[in-house]
């Protein structure tokens, strides 16, 4: 996550344009949040920690510091210091290959990493065409080695190859304004959000149109691109949008920005700041306890379920 999605207060959602609206699903838990078992784990960090996903031997995560943590039997640990370039550059994403093999890690200045989770080497792929703009997050789709991976950097470009990193092409699908998020769900097809409040769509990993919420009012941080027609997207003052490929559905949580969004099958979890997490059980969204205030960063679900935030917090469910 770049230094651009620092947390601000929610303005009114006046309209959401590009597709048709349905109304807005208000599922809130009255009185205090409910408990929901998240406990915080120790780290050996307190760096900030940007993202976390599981791969074929556990669950990892990218931090501050070019900083790639894995979880282990024994608890949280550091795996490699100083990112793919060893400059210490902020990670501010990650993506697994299908298979689990590879973790890959974007960052700041231009910052490519893929981490082989089997051997612990690391290939640095890092300012692709001589670019060193920060980048916020990455999608990869397809097996180790033969991986399609796409970049969502500051300066408005995605960052695309089909080779596995070797080399990379770029597009600017919209006005140039930074993109925040991308999540592909099949070898070329998924979805991109950027700082004008645009989702984009695409089913060639090369050409983006447009499919709503230009209007919505509120800064869009979190993608999660599951179908077409399934698609949920987080964002500013508490707002979670899902679009069923005809029109969008919004859902006002409060004033809590939510920079990250899962859904699978039929559960999902949404984090963002002052350590709030809701959680989705096919209908609703309801508020779930959690044991820290900071602000949280990125959500996995697995068998234990794991957000990660400032200053190296964890949680685990």
């Amino acid at each position: 996550m770049s230094e651009d999605k620092k947390l601000s207060r929610r303005t009114a959602l006046k309209s959401i344009g590009g597709a048709a609206v349905a109304g807005v699903s208000l599922s809130l838990a009255s009185g205090t949040a409910l408990a929901a078992g998240w406990e915080s784990v120790e780290t050996p960090i307190d760096q900030d920690v940007n993202d976390v996903e599981y791969a074929a031997t556990g669950a990892y995560a990218a931090a501050d510091g070019g900083i790639i943590l894995e979880r282990t039997t024994e608890g949280w640990q550091t795996v490699l210091d100083g990112g793919p370039t060893g400059n210490g550059n902020s990670l501010n994403g990650a993506a697994v290959t299908d298979d689990g093999d590879r973790f890959w890690v974007v960052g700041n200045s231009g910052a490519i990493g893929e981490y082989d989770v089997q051997t612990g080497s690391l290939n640095d792929y890092s300012a692709p065409n001589d670019v060193t703009n920060n980048f916020n997050a990455v999608a990869v789709t397809g097996q180790a080695g033969e991986a399609n991976v796409y970049i969502a950097g500051d300066s408005g470009k995605i960052y695309y190859s089909f080779d596995n990193g070797e080399t990379f092409d770029q597009v600017t699908p919209g006005s140039g304004s930074e993109i925040n998020g991308i999540d592909f769900f099949d070898d070329r097809s998924g979805h991109a959000i950027d700082g004008n409040q645009v989702v984009f769509e695409t089913d060639d990993g090369s050409t983006y149109d447009p499919i709503g919420l230009q209007d919505a009012n509120v800064n869009l941080y979190g993608v999660d691109s599951d179908a077409f027609d399934n698609l949920w997207v987080s964002g500013g003052g508490g707002m979670i949008f899902n679009y069923d490929g005809k029109g969008w559905t919004p859902t006002d949580t409060g004033d809590a920005d939510l920079v990250d969004v899962e859904v699978e099958s039929g559960r999902g979890l949404t984090v963002g700041g002052g350590g709030v997490v809701f959680g989705y059980d096919g209908t609703e969204w309801t508020q779930q306890q959690t044991p820290t205030g900071a602000n949280l960063a990125a959500v996995v679900l697995g068998a234990t379920d794991i957000a990660v935030g400032a200053s190296g917090v964890i949680l685990e469910k």
